[in-house]
């Protein structure tokens, strides 16, 4: 047998309760599923400070609280430890949890999956297979769900905020940080979080090194990085963190055939944030991995206002994707987010860069007719940084002419 409600939302991160409060608020049926056991995303696992926004600055746990108790007051239903596994539908999904499989169909589903960090395996990092291996969510669990033990000294491979995060973490289990180790010729984390590092916690933050193998049997016993003058050196360790190289979790977009935009590797949406298929958007990290829980609440929202206006269009798809042109941000810019363009849009674009650029500047085109320049408020762009870009000038693009390209003017 076959449920129905109006709205599902796949994923309880910012993005997904954030749209799931405001579609229950509009009196739609909504209903979320989260194959963790408990909702809030990667926030409920990140004990620091910085979430909400001010004056209300939270914690991540309490941050994630106060989303989904916002989603359940609205009337959303949250289904916790349950999986969505596949498409048997258009808008119809086979889902697994304690009660055993069963098929939803919906009038609109939201994809807000977010996005995971790249384990050692898909770095490439050669060596033996120790424990005391972690990605930062992983550490973030075993430490602060599950009161586990770590080691006593590691090694964090990443030098962005979500590297200083991991480093936090392990001092708050009463481990020592023996480096933070990026390849990229300048940490990519704000200056003064390098600094505060080094002074205050006085751990080096090594640039321009690479780990290039795991060492030890049983447990881990040191990391051999390499430097940029080629030299090598061993880091005795018995902990390594690899943090940041995000990537969408896209697997259910994938298995739904939608398009996937090759630079962001997740679903392909206008500004609308509608995929490929009709009555599908997606929201939050799964789009571009990863940004801050505001962007992907921020997202959430917006989503909430497409869906709304797709079930007052009751299904008919009369502005539905493929609407719009395609958005192709030019190297060394690596993405943008989102990544078709109409006249109508109104969320601001998302892009990150993969060398440091000095006083940026973007210039959007169509047809090699320039629609837009827009200085960037930053003396330097750092990779592994989101910049902005306005959609002020998006009611300028012709819906029957070419690629819309954003470059560096």
């Amino acid at each position: 047998m076959t449920r129905r409600v109006d709205v599902l939302v796949v994923g309880a991160g910012p993005a997904g309760l954030v749209a799931a409060a405001r579609l229950a608020a509009a009196g739609a049926r909504v209903e979320v599923l989260e194959r963790e056991q408990r909702a809030g995303g990667v926030p409920g696992h990140c004990a620091h400070r910085g979430f909400g926004g001010p004056p209300h600055v939270l914690t991540g746990p309490a941050h994630a609280r106060r989303l989904t108790e916002a989603a359940a007051r609205a009337g959303a239903e949250m289904r916790t430890g349950v999986t969505a596994l596949d498409w048997t539908g258009r808008l119809t999904l086979t889902t697994v949890g304690p009660k055993g499989a069963e098929s939803l169909a919906a009038r609109a589903v939201v994809l807000a999956t977010g996005a995971r960090e790249r384990p050692r395996a898909a770095r490439l990092v050669p060596g033996s297979r120790p424990a005391g291996v972690y990605t930062t969510g992983e550490l973030q669990q075993a430490v602060h769900l599950y009161g586990q033990r770590i080691g006593t000294r590691a090694v964090i491979v990443g030098a962005e905020a979500v590297s200083h995060a991991a480093a936090d973490t392990v001092r708050a289990a009463g481990a020592e940080v023996a480096a933070l180790v990026t390849d990229l010729p300048r940490a990519p984390a704000p200056a003064a979080r390098t600094l505060h590092a080094r002074l205050r916690h006085r751990t080096p933050v090594l640039t321009g090194t690479s780990v290039i193998e795991l060492l030890g049997r049983g447990r881990l016993s040191g990391v051999r990085v390499r430097h940029r003058d080629g030299r090598t050196a061993t880091l005795p360790c018995d902990t390594v963190v690899f943090t940041g190289d995000f990537v969408p979790d896209h697997e259910l977009a994938r298995r739904g055939a939608l398009s996937l935009d090759p630079g962001t590797r997740g679903p392909a949406v206008d500004g609308a944030l509608r995929t490929s298929r009709p009555g599908v958007f997606a929201a939050g990290s799964v789009l571009h991995a990863a940004e801050s829980a505001a962007t992907a609440g921020r997202e959430g929202a917006h989503a909430a206002r497409a869906v709304r206006d797709w079930l007052a269009e009751d299904g008919t798809g009369r502005a539905h994707w493929p609407a719009g042109v395609p958005l192709l941000a030019a190297p060394p810019l690596l993405r943008i987010a989102p990544n078709r363009v109409t006249p109508s849009d109104r969320l601001p674009y998302v892009l990150r860069t993969v060398i440091p650029l000095s006083r940026p500047a973007l210039y959007v085109t169509q047809d090699g007719r320039p629609l837009h320049r827009q200085r960037l408020p930053l003396t330097t762009a750092v990779p592994h940084r989101p910049l902005t870009l306005t959609p002020r000038w998006t009611h300028r693009v012709d819906p029957g002419g070419g690629p819309v390209h954003v470059t560096l003017a």
